[in-house]
């Protein structure tokens, strides 16, 4: 026969209010931390925010890096191509939503050190992913180009 330490509430009994009311409250505040950090770990923010890498070409064997690093103030983007001593400030740069479009303008120096104007204008792919791709032509002084960028992890969330 088994007997019951009568400190220990049993099946039966009833739990006095103030742990039944401690236990649901705990419980209730547990499930909105869950709640919470899902959503703030599902933030991602602008699609295009973040550093992107690949290269650019005519064809397979004739590539050149391209490093493109944008942001979002709320209100435009900006950014630069290949941050650095020789880096080119995004101008004019658009994105439209229907589609994922991106279009934006650069002043590049060629060899001989003369500016000439590019014309950027890519798609977002794998939109859902956080390694999404941008791809489509780049042109530069009447010389067309195709491009692909992957945007790199943010490990930081």
């Amino acid at each position: 026969m088994m007997t019951s330490d009568p400190q220990l509430p049993t099946a039966n009994s009833q739990l006095p209010k103030s742990t039944w009311l401690r236990r649901t409250l705990g419980f209730g505040a547990w499930v909105l931390g869950v709640v919470i950090a899902g959503a703030a770990h599902a933030q991602e923010g602008h699609p295009l925010v973040g550093s992107w890498h690949g290269d650019r070409g005519a064809n397979a064997k004739t590539r050149t890096d391209v490093t493109l690093i944008v942001d979002w103030d709320g209100t435009r983007l900006t950014g630069v191509v290949n941050p650095g001593f020789e880096g080119m400030a995004l101008q004019n740069a658009t994105l439209t939503a229907k589609g994922w479009t991106l279009r934006f303008e650069i002043d590049a120096k060629e060899a001989s050190g003369k500016t000439v104007r590019c014309l950027v204008d890519g798609r977002i792919d794998r939109l859902g992913f956080d390694q999404r791709t941008l791809t489509g032509t780049w042109v530069c002084g009447g010389v067309k180009q195709d491009f692909k960028l992957t945007r790199d992890r943010d490990y930081y969330r």
